[in-house]
């Protein structure tokens, strides 16, 4: 993986992890830094296999949107 490929993935996740924020319902309590590096997992988890392009950003944003579940789940106390 090259630099690039990093920056991509950095980006792809910032992008990523602001549309998942905005689309799971109820209050978050952490800030943009972390809903980045949630972004930047779930833009791993999701995109990766797709590639960079579209399909890879669509797949970005479904992981960035189970990673940020997960985490809120988990922040509720999984109740």
């Amino acid at each position: 993986m090259t630099l690039f490929s990093l920056v991509v993935w950095a980006i792809f996740g910032a992008v990523a992890g602001g549309i998942a924020r905005a689309l799971v319902p109820g209050k978050m309590p952490q800030g943009w830094l972390p809903t980045i590096m949630l972004g930047c997992l779930g833009s791993i988890v999701g995109g990766l296999p797709f590639g960079v392009g579209p399909a890879g950003l669509v797949g970005s944003i479904v992981g960035a949107v189970v990673v940020v579940v997960i985490h809120s789940y988990m922040q509720e106390g999984g109740s």
